[in-house]
């Protein structure tokens, strides 16, 4: 018997049809027959949709997420310097034995 795979969905599919599910233009159950989906999966994104929706224009996560990745280019830069410096104490110590 062979085990059956899950579809994975992409960011921007799950988006359109919850937002299709949001507008109301069609009903839950003619867009899960259109995508070939279950109604409480579309349901789940659209209710998805609507809570996390405030947050996709919220200025203080985009700042929050420059400063993150800000943050973490300066620990790889430390990180970089502290195994070349590593290796130069390994190749000192190699040396004067």
């Amino acid at each position: 018997m062979t085990a059956k795979r899950r579809k994975r969905y992409g960011a921007q599919f799950k988006f359109q049809v919850a937002l299709d599910a949001a507008k109301g233009t069609k009903t839950i159950n003619e867009l899960a027959t259109e995508h070939s989906l279950h109604p409480n999966q579309i349901s789940q994104w659209k209710r998805q949709l609507l809570e996390e929706g405030p947050s996709v224009f919220s200025t203080s996560a985009a700042r929050e997420q420059r400063q993150q990745e800000a943050s973490e280019a300066e620990l790889f830069e430390q990180i970089g310097r502290l195994k070349m410096e590593l290796e130069w104490l390994k190749k000192k110590a190699a040396g004067s034995s």
